[in-house]
């Protein structure tokens, strides 16, 4: 017999990486034994299932054809074994895998990556190229055709979100901001108004999304009257929100209990604007002693102290602190451990700086329609990360409308005078 002399060269943009392969038959084989421990399962459940003769209803027959799932570390072969009911007549019992559902193509880590990836900077069309150093060359199920019809799931997802029912869900606060995004298709960028909310639990989650003309405030009662329409009857007991006064008067108009709380990230930047740079360091120290203030008092001197410095040379930057003097300190009317999440917008800002770097990075998306799904999908991808919030404990207390003076229970001041 001839010794076989023919050697493979190496292919142009191959990467050798033995510990991947390593990894993805390791998978493979975990693949396969959870799989078979699941399939057992379901056999001894209808293992008393018999026929008139005696024998077994529900048997093994065989293994579905072999087929690549696209995780992490690249695609890995995986086959799911087939069950066949005996039965002539009759519902037919099926097995249907948790682990490998039947038109599984990727992993659900994966379809969370693909909007990030695209508001990231990265268009549909080059998933494919970025991806390949990661999932092996020629990756599958991640072209842009399949991209295409993940965005029409998407559209479906969100239809379906933008319809759930309300009327079991209860707010504490909320927060609510509208984010700008200008398409390269579209004459003029859209608003996207955000709405999220905390739970009794203490855990965060996005109520409301959707896009309107500018902050108005009639785009925003249509979210709000949406919302109420669907069953969220009780009004938080507070909102978070800038100075768009769209939001507040929608907001009075549908929640009239609600109180109103403005950012102070927002209102810092405001003052700071009517002011030369020079100045612009100091008066930052001056507004944060004001915002971090331990009691209502000691904030409200400060900022009768910030006036005092700054009103005779810079009477608009005192002016435009001054005016919302009342809804800057309303969160000492909350318990103290909710003051770092109610003196700001941030819990949206966050989310929203990663759509804003796509935006300019790629500038623009390519149209409204692609950047609110996109968004919808980063958000929702987001919310399972959010950090819930401190003093989960007076959560209910804020919900059920019991009184706080500087961050403490009325109710238990009045206990421990008497």
């Amino acid at each position: 017999m001839e010794e076989n002399r023919v050697v493979a060269l190496r292919q142009k943009g191959a990467i050798d990486d033995p510990l991947t392969d390593i990894l993805r038959t390791g998978a493979r084989r975990l693949i396969a034994q959870a799989v078979e421990a699941e399939f057992e399962t379901f056999l001894a459940s209808n293992a008393e299932l018999v026929l008139s003769d005696g024998r077994r209803r529900v048997v093994r027959h065989g293994h579905d054809p072999v087929r690549a799932i696209q995780t992490g570390i690249g695609p890995v072969e995986v086959q799911k074994p087939k069950a066949r009911d005996r039965a002539a007549s009759g519902a037919r019992i099926r097995f249907t895998s948790n682990i490998l559902p039947k038109w599984a193509r990727r992993t659900k880590s994966l379809d969370a990556l693909l909007p990030v990836l695209y508001l990231r900077g990265i268009s549909a069309g080059d998933f494919q190229e970025a991806l390949s150093a990661l999932l092996g060359k020629d990756a599958p199920n991640l072209s842009s055709a399949v991209i295409a019809r993940l965005k029409s799931q998407w559209e479906d997802e969100y239809r379906q979100w933008q319809r759930r029912d309300l009327s079991a869900r209860q707010y504490g606060y909320v927060w609510a901001d509208g984010v700008y995004l200008q398409a390269r298709m579209e004459p003029q960028a859209e608003c996207m108004l955000v709405l999220i909310g905390a739970t009794p639990e203490g855990k965060k989650e996005l109520i409301g999304f959707q896009t309107g003309m500018r902050e108005s405030a009639q785009s925003w009662k249509e979210l709000l009257v949406d919302l109420k329409a669907r069953g969220l009857a009780v009004a938080p007991q507070a909102a978070i929100g800038d100075g768009a006064l769209g939001f507040w008067k929608a907001l009075d108009e549908a929640f009239p209990t609600t109180r109103h709380q403005r950012c102070w990230l927002h209102k810092t930047l405001n003052v700071l604007d009517k002011l030369p740079k020079s100045m612009q360091p100091n008066a930052h120290k001056d507004l944060r002693e004001i915002w971090l203030s331990p009691n209502r008092g000691a904030a409200e001197a400060a900022m009768t102290t910030f006036a005092e410095k700054y009103a005779p040379k810079y009477d608009k930057a005192v002016e435009c602190l001054i005016k919302d003097r009342q809804t800057l300190l309303m969160f000492f009317d909350l318990p103290a451990d909710h003051w770092d999440h109610l003196r700001t917008s941030n819990p949206i800002e966050s989310v929203f700086a990663t759509v804003r770097h796509r935006t300019i990075r790629m500038k623009g998306a390519l149209s409204q329609d692609t950047a609110r799904l996109m968004v919808f999908k980063l958000v929702m991808a987001a919310s399972r990360t959010w950090r819930r919030l401190q003093g989960q404990n007076q959560l209910p207390k804020v919900v059920n409308g019991i009184k706080f003076k500087d961050g403490i229970e009325a109710v238990a001041e009045i206990k421990s005078a008497a």
